[in-house]
């Protein structure tokens, strides 16, 4: 299979950066091929212009190289992974921004009298999260609900992926005690071994 891995950290030796590499290192174990946008190092501008949402909007393909390689990219691939720390119960605003530039009207999805009508069926998705809250505080706040609601179901699955799993790390803190690193990095290698052996 072909996986394609978009991640978003500032930090190269991050947790975050850490989980990535050991996803991808285990599906290249496993024989299949990935390619990795590891976003911040690209340098990608997550700045939306109104001259490409204008273009969007009226259909017209995105003039941006950057982004017509990237879309090309997420048609090439069976499964799309996405990996980022939740800041402020949301993603970073790179992700974010690949997001609206690259998940765009036309390509994702199209929208018919206010309901989106996803255009990437067939293809998978795994969403790993990292978060320094404890999970069942997210749960007992009603914030996970939030989380799940606008990117599991209105980003991947509106644009019609199937969302295997959303992984999600909690209580990630600076300084985390090795041995607790080292447990997150198993679970990350088994979610690629439970989806893709």
């Amino acid at each position: 299979m072909k996986h394609l891995v978009i991640v978003a950290h500032p930090v190269a030796e991050s947790f975050t950066m850490a989980l990535t590499r050991a996803y991808t290192d285990q599906l290249e174990q496993l024989g299949h091929s990935q390619r990795t946008y590891d976003l911040y190092r690209m340098g990608f501008d997550p700045v939306l212009s109104a001259e490409e949402l204008s273009g969007t909007a009226a259909g017209h393909a995105p003039a941006n190289p950057t982004i017509l390689k990237a879309q090309e990219d997420i048609r090439a691939a069976d499964v799309l992974t996405i990996i980022y720390p939740l800041w402020w119960l949301s993603m970073p605003a790179m992700m974010k921004g690949y997001v609206d530039r690259v998940f765009a009207r036309g390509f994702a999805y199209v929208s018919r009298d206010g309901v989106v009508h996803g255009l990437l069926s067939g293809k998978k998705s795994v969403l790993i999260t990292v978060s320094g809250a404890p999970l069942p505080l997210l749960v007992q706040s009603g914030n996970w609900n939030a989380v799940q609601v606008l990117q599991d179901t209105h980003i991947l699955r509106a644009t019609g992926f199937t969302l295997l799993e959303h992984v999600h790390f909690d209580q990630i803190v600076p300084n985390l005690p090795h041995i607790l690193a080292d447990r997150c990095v198993g679970q990350i290698r088994e979610c690629a071994r439970r989806h893709f052996a």
